[in-house]
């Protein structure tokens, strides 16, 4: 059942609409003044056609109620070109080889960024002179039957940067974080899988008729996806937004180091901006949060591409200094191609360390970058990892490896780019940093734990439980199916032995060879977007 079912009492509400031609009635400022917009009524309805065409005014489109020599862009729904010009005929008006016809979900997608986008070849109308027009749209790039196999396995979807539902996805995002924020895990996980599905398609969503048959999307998410369908926005997410609760504990939550009990008690406590809990003398901050507060500006604003191979660039330097043979790689949303992010991650290993040695690197780093004055911060946790631990049943578990949780001082001049997020007058930049080191024979877990996205990771450990028996974390894969046999003698030296069944750890030397021993497709990084 729907986690969200609960809040969904019965159907949506829609409000009371004014038909006729009110949408020319109130003037708009014209942003875009080389785009001429005529929306096409046949197949979409007066009072849709009414809708999109206040919405588009609204930010700043020129849309014509009638055609007129004018118009540049004709937009449609459920029609082909073919369709369009076949109408275009049947009005006695001859199209311009300029004229472009174009699927609506190209309108969304510029109602959602709030200005015009470029024109693909999914937004563009097909005419089709060999056959008849199809009622079908001409820009759907996947036709209905394939959506029926779209998995419910974030592991089992490629998903990449290329988000063709933003507009709804950023919606059920804002949702799922305020719900994390109250600690409404099952709405929050409902929200997250419905955002995560809605990622993976390869089209946009234009009606309700295109969420037939994708997983993850129950009745309060329907319900959402309808409104912003209708009305361009979602009056839920909108209202989050100005929660009071929501924007304080974002507030909080944004200083490092400050979780979310810490959040309640300063709001419990009548604060609402951060100045006013630095200049309370009653309270007692953490070194973590005092750091938090201190580099505040730099580590709220993003690190981008060039920052972090600047940090890896630092990174790797230090930790072959006292280990050469050292393997350094750049793990969370800058592996999977993002270009910017809060913070830098790190999986270091070695084929050659020794057990002591590994202990002690990170020990030896900080240290290190601390005598050059680039060290601003630092929280070693020792590891408490052991081999032959079976792996967490919780989709959420952290892992047992050493890590160290940084701030290092990033100076300009290493970085190669015109652009920096440094202060003005500043030489220099706050970065966050964590480090993270493994030993060389659980790397491959380590690393595709690492990786993300965060419901990739949970869908794929969900996927190894509930499909193939199997238990992932970040340090091994267990097969319960599996095993083997062995006797053990009683240590009292009595005849009868003891049988004890042994659950086999299957090993891997890349994240190819988990995906291969959970019988998935191998996805790449850049298609772990979830």
């Amino acid at each position: 059942m729907d986690p969200l079912q609960a809040v969904h009492l019965g159907p949506r509400k829609k409000r009371p609409r004014q038909l006729g031609t009110p949408v020319a009635s109130t003037p708009y400022d014209i942003r875009f003044r080389d785009l001429v917009l005529f929306i096409l009524e046949k197949k979409m309805g007066t009072t849709r056609r009414a809708f999109l065409m206040e919405l588009a005014r609204r930010k700043g489109f020129r849309v014509e109620n009638e055609l007129s020599d004018s118009v540049t862009h004709i937009v449609a729904e459920n029609n082909s070109g073919s369709d369009v010009l076949e109408w275009l005929q049947l009005q006695n008006i001859k199209a311009s080889s300029e004229l472009e016809l174009l699927d609506i979900s190209w309108l969304i997608e510029c109602m959602g960024a709030g200005k015009p986008v470029e024109m693909m070849g999914r937004h563009q109308l097909v005419v089709n002179r060999n056959s008849s027009p199809s009622p079908v749209p001409g820009s759907q790039n996947v036709p209905a039957p394939a959506v029926k196999k779209i998995s419910q396995y974030a592991c089992q979807r490629r998903t990449t940067l290329n988000n063709y539902n933003q507009l709804f996805t950023d919606a059920l995002d804002i949702l799922a974080e305020n719900d994390e924020l109250r600690e409404n895990e099952g709405s929050c996980l409902a929200f997250m899988r419905a955002s995560s599905v809605l990622k993976s398609l390869p089209f946009p969503i234009t009606s309700m008729k295109d969420t037939e048959g994708i997983p993850c999307l129950g009745d309060k998410v329907k319900s959402i996806i309808e409104g912003i369908i209708e009305d361009g926005e979602s009056s839920e997410a909108k209202a989050v937004l100005n929660d009071e609760r929501y924007k304080s504990f974002k507030l909080f939550t944004s200083v490092f180091g400050v979780g979310l009990k810490t959040a309640e008690k300063w709001f419990r406590m009548g604060f609402r901006t951060l100045s006013k809990i630095q200049s309370d003398k009653s309270l007692r901050f953490t070194q973590m949060q005092k750091a938090g507060f201190l580099y505040y500006e730099d580590l709220v604003s993003c690190v981008n591409r060039p920052e972090a191979e600047a940090v890896s660039m630092l990174v790797k330097e230090a930790v072959v200094t006292f280990l050469p043979d050292a393997l350094v790689t750049m793990t969370g949303g800058f592996r999977r191609g993002k270009m910017t992010g809060h913070d830098v991650d790190f999986l270091i290993t070695s084929p050659e360390a020794t057990e002591d040695e590994e202990q002690q690197l990170l020990h030896k780093v900080t240290d290190f970058w601390k005598q050059q004055g680039l060290l601003l911060y630092c929280d070693i946790l020792e590891s408490t990892f052991e081999k032959f631990k079976q792996p967490s049943r919780k989709v959420d578990a952290l892992d047992h490896f050493q890590k160290c949780f940084l701030i290092l001082k990033l100076d300009h001049g290493r970085v190669h780019s015109e652009k920096s997020g440094q202060q003005e007058g500043k030489g220099w930049k706050a970065i966050r940093v964590d480090l993270v080191m493994c030993p060389y024979d659980r790397r491959a877990f380590a690393l595709l734990g690492w990786t993300g996205s965060r419901q990739f990771e949970r869908d794929l450990r969900r996927y190894a439980t509930h499909e193939r028996k199997m238990m992932l974390d970040n340090h091994a894969l267990y097969d319960r199916t599996k095993g083997k046999t062995v006797t053990i003698s009683p240590l009292d030296g009595e005849v009868s032995k003891l049988q004890k069944l042994l659950r086999v750890f299957l090993e891997a030397e890349s994240e190819e060879e988990i995906f291969a021993h959970l019988g998935l497709d191998y996805i790449e990084p850049w298609e772990r977007n979830a």
